[in-house]
């Protein structure tokens, strides 16, 4: 992917449904953030994803809608959405286009006429190619079932200004599928990983899969090797987990992340086997990358250790097999992030949070194995992704300056740990839970040997409040995740 513009925008509409059966319409509004690799140009067709927030009065409240939306002003004369969400355990497919006229421009770009479909969305017309639309259907017949019609609108007097200045025009360069390519340039004493975090909805169940290129500090062979967990819902099973490999490292073919032995993970999904596990899963990135640490220290690799989390936000579709049964994934919310470095830090914390409506938080708070650096408390990086904005601006805001007043601290202990810290006029507490009955604990063995042990759960609890300065401390927005939070503290 070369190194262009893309676009970035929010749209809010707001209007109404009738759903089949019911003899009067609910209220409905969908809040969206939408994304493209490209610059918008009106002559053209872009396509973009596109997630947020589906409220229909009484009905459904999601705020992981997904789905796409093709631009397309001049050469096909319209706009058109297609967005998936969730009502309780059904799959639900918005569909329609504005139709754009010369002759009104104003109110064609305004008027989103729009069909409701229940179940699969392959049916001819409908919402056809949506990720994660993949499921059964009631009608047995693979199709879709109607579920309503209705119209929204775009609110000139009210929206107008906050669309106009939320366009945005990032980077499309160095986007998920070109920060997924092996890093490891044969020097001994690296670790590289890859791994993918992943909640069903459906079942609340929690996955993670480890992919892992270890070269020793002895110059002997690289290897391959990682592990898979499933995480059932609280009350529901002890974790399981199974690991694969270890097998010499044979570099992928270009435009791959992590092979060994019939597994892989890389650009558009995951696939592999180990012990009872069986796991073929597409990866629809809905984001652009996030870079927990400097961009400066991916690229040049000037610290012990650098993250990145090419999907910070991704839809998984497919299935995973395990002893007793199998998860079939629908739009299934998670994230794929990459390390590499010299090996683990001496202790360390790591959280990813969807926080839904397209926000995400991403922390890693580590003490480093260098001498001088491992008595240092905890350094955190923190990265909220909120509203298509990232705070803080510069990642080192909050690794920097920890002896002064916008020190960002880290409690590490188990069950519960803390972060909290500010920057600018805003600040932060994050409160996350592990309890041990959803904790795995797993070994690992750094370049030089030596060993780390990581308490890793997929089903944990957090607690996020942001809070803005106006004159005192107010509440700007708070989270609570019960079950859906990624996290992980590490020592020696």
């Amino acid at each position: 992917m070369g190194a262009g513009r893309g676009t970035a925008f929010s749209e809010v509409m707001s209007g109404s449904v009738l759903l089949d059966g019911e003899s009067g319409p609910r209220a409905m509004r969908l809040d969206l953030s939408v994304r493209a690799e490209d610059v918008l140009l009106p002559h053209r067709t872009t396509e973009a994803v596109v997630t947020g927030r589906v409220r229909i009065a009484g009905l459904a409240d999601d705020a992981r809608a997904t789905g796409e939306l093709e631009i397309s002003p001049l050469a096909r004369r319209r706009i058109r959405y297609r967005i998936g969400f969730t009502v309780g355990s059904r799959r639900y497919v918005l569909d329609g286009w504005k139709s754009i006229s010369l002759g009104r421009p104003v109110k064609s770009m305004t008027l989103l006429p729009f069909s409701l479909f229940e179940g699969d969305a392959e049916r001819e017309g409908g919402a056809e190619g949506l990720p994660g639309m993949h499921g059964g259907s009631d009608d047995g017949g693979g199709r879709a079932r109607a579920a309503g019609t209705g119209t929204l609108r775009f609110p000139l007097t009210t929206q107008l200004l906050p669309f106009l200045t939320s366009f945005r025009f990032p980077r499309a360069g160095g986007g998920a599928a070109a920060q997924l390519a092996p890093r490891w340039d044969g020097a001994p004493g690296r670790t590289e990983v890859w791994y993918t975090t992943v909640t069903d909805p459906a079942t609340r169940t929690g996955l993670w899969l480890h992919h892992e290129l270890v070269a020793p500090s002895d110059g002997s062979g690289a290897y391959a090797h990682g592990w898979v967990a499933r995480f059932p819902a609280d009350g529901e099973g002890p974790v399981e987990h199974a690991r694969f490999g270890p097998e010499p490292w044979k570099p992928p073919p270009a435009g791959e992340g992590f092979a060994a032995d019939g597994i892989k993970s890389g650009p558009g999904g995951l696939r592999g086997a180990a012990g009872p596990f069986r796991w073929e899963l597409a990866e629809r990135p809905l984001d652009g990358p996030l870079f927990t640490f400097p961009h400066w220290s991916w690229r040049r690799q000037l610290l012990p250790a650098a993250q990145i989390v090419p999907a910070p936000r991704a839809s998984y579709t497919g299935t995973f097999a395990y002893e007793g049964g199998e998860l079939r994934l629908d739009g299934a919310h998670g994230a794929t992030a990459r390390i590499y470095g010299h090996g683990n830090a001496r202790r360390w914390a790591w959280l990813h949070a969807d926080l839904g409506g397209g926000d995400v938080l991403e922390i890693v708070a580590a003490t480093s194995m260098r001498p001088g650096l491992r008595r240092l408390p905890p350094l955190v990086f923190l990265r909220l992704r909120k509203d298509g904005r990232t705070w803080p601006r510069r990642p080192e805001r909050t690794a920097l300056g920890w002896a002064g007043p916008g020190r960002f601290k880290a409690r590490v202990s188990l069950p519960t740990w803390t972060v909290t810290g500010r920057c600018g006029l805003r600040r932060i507490r994050v409160e996350v839970s592990q309890p041990e009955e959803r904790t795995l604990a797993l070994d690992y063995t750094d370049p030089d040997g030596s060993g780390a042990v990581c308490r890793n759960s997929e089903t944990a609890d957090a607690h996020i409040l942001l809070e803005r300065w106006w004159g005192r401390w107010r509440k700007e927005a708070e989270w609570s995740l019960d079950g859906t939070a990624h996290a992980e503290v590490g020592d020696r």
